[in-house]
């Protein structure tokens, strides 16, 4: 059973913000993703109930590695529309980084992972013969790793340099 977008980006904001401070809190939370604290607990508390979270009123939130997964999914998903944006479209670093976060909360997984493979076979990825599938979690770094190859156009086609 899967969650909501909305879930999917309350776990995403939990996972970097336990990246970037170690400790994750309603306060912190809430002002991230600008929202209310009830707000916030509400979405903590379906987050338990879907094992992606352990918390206790007024205790410590603490991510699953259910939860771990869902977070990487769903930075993964905006990992590979933001590089289909900037490095197929074209479009500015910015922009491609609010229309990638606009688009993934409507796109289901089956377009996703269509989205991935073109963009992999375009940009001349496919060397890396994962066959890509946002929900198998042996490809998680796909995207990281393509993230750091420089491509340049040449001859009217993208390559590495």
């Amino acid at each position: 059973m899967g969650i909501s977008k909305s879930l999917e980006e309350y776990i995403k904001t939990m996972y970097i913000l336990q990246s970037q401070k170690g400790d994750i809190r309603v306060t912190d939370i809430a002002n991230k993703m600008q929202c209310t604290k009830a707000s916030v607990n509400k979405s903590i508390k379906l987050l338990a109930e879907n094992n992606l979270v352990n918390y206790e009123v007024y205790g410590k939130i603490e991510i699953t590695e259910e939860g771990y997964k869902t977070a990487r999914k769903v930075l993964e998903a905006h990992d590979i529309l933001y590089l289909f944006l900037t490095e197929i479209l074209e479009i500015n670093h910015e922009e491609a980084n609010i229309e990638a976060e606009n688009m993934k909360k409507s796109m289901n997984d089956h377009t996703l992972n269509k989205l991935a493979k073109y963009t992999q076979s375009t940009l001349g990825m496919q060397e890396l013969k994962c066959d890509f599938d946002i929900n198998n979690e042996k490809c998680i770094d796909c995207g990281r790793r393509i993230k750091s190859v420089h491509f340049t156009k040449r001859k009217g086609r993208i390559q590495n340099e």
